[in-house]
């Protein structure tokens, strides 16, 4: 996977309904349910509950981070 393909893919579902999965350490799972909010050269942020997160298109290519649109 490409991480052109990445941004491009995140940046057309721009305002879209997300479902995030977040792999962490010790096989902590966190997930998210939001808006994608903007997109940046490395980054893009998602509005959860009023507040945004940021994540990174390098963590959704090594499958740390799974989007899952709704």
């Amino acid at each position: 996977m490409n991480i052109n393909l990445v941004k491009d893919e995140i940046k057309n579902h721009l305002g879209c309904s997300v479902r995030i999965k977040v792999f962490g350490n010790r096989n902590k799972v966190d997930e998210y349910i939001g808006n994608i909010q903007e997109t940046y050269p490395y980054i893009f942020t998602v509005l959860i509950n009023g507040e945004s997160k940021s994540f990174s298109y390098a963590d959704v290519i090594t499958q740390d981070v799974v989007i899952t649109y709704i």
